[in-house]
């Protein structure tokens, strides 16, 4: 018998609470099994201003130790850090979020160049970001929130001033406790953040 969905997130939420530090992780590391690996699209926000020739990279972001993994990172609680089992993000969560920034900034066609620190002409500005939450919270109703907060910076290369900065952040509850539904979750909250993070550095 398939348990009803309410009960199947309240056990995983009790689950997870029991769960923490090094031990949760080895607990969760699945043993050598093969993990199901999930991917986030970019915002395919269309041009709404003028096109310059401005070349930009974007630096990989600053993040806590918890959240630089493939893992996808679960908060039972404010203090308990574990990893959603049988599940892996296609990169590195900074690295993730590196490449959704690139691909969101050059989807809007307003810049002549946007890519990665490692490649391409020499910028004018560079995007520095510090990826503070990007991880699953318990909230006191038992409902698994996916949370992203993501800070970032625009300087320019030449002379490394500050241009501008901003924060964005998010939220959206999972509609469910399987991964597919948590990875979904995710996608809403950047579904919110990257067009609004892509048209800010398109027109600072």
């Amino acid at each position: 018998m398939t348990p009803h969905p309410l009960t199947r997130r309240a056990t995983l939420v009790g689950a997870l609470s029991l769960l923490s530090g090094c031990a949760a992780v080895s607990a969760l590391s699945g043993g050598g099994r093969a993990l199901d690996t999930y991917d986030l699209t970019p915002s395919s926000t269309p041009a709404q201003g003028k096109r310059s020739a401005r070349t930009l990279v974007v630096a990989r972001p600053e993040a806590p130790a918890a959240i630089v993994s493939d893992r996808i990172l679960v908060k039972p609680d404010p203090r308990s850090v574990t990893y959603l089992p049988g599940a892996r993000w296609s990169a590195e969560a900074p690295l993730l979020v590196q490449s959704l920034l690139v691909r969101s900034i050059s989807a809007t066609g307003r810049m002549g160049y946007v890519g990665q620190v490692e490649n391409g002409p020499a910028a004018e500005q560079v995007l520095l970001a510090r990826l503070d939450a990007f991880q699953v919270d318990a909230d006191p109703s038992r409902n698994l929130v996916a949370r992203v907060d993501l800070a970032l910076s625009l300087l320019s290369d030449a002379d490394q001033t500050l241009i501008a900065s901003r924060s964005f952040a998010g939220s959206a509850r999972a509609e469910g406790d399987s991964a597919a539904a948590i990875v979904a979750a995710f996608q809403t909250v950047m579904n919110q953040i990257l067009p609004e993070a892509a048209n800010w550095v398109a027109d600072t």
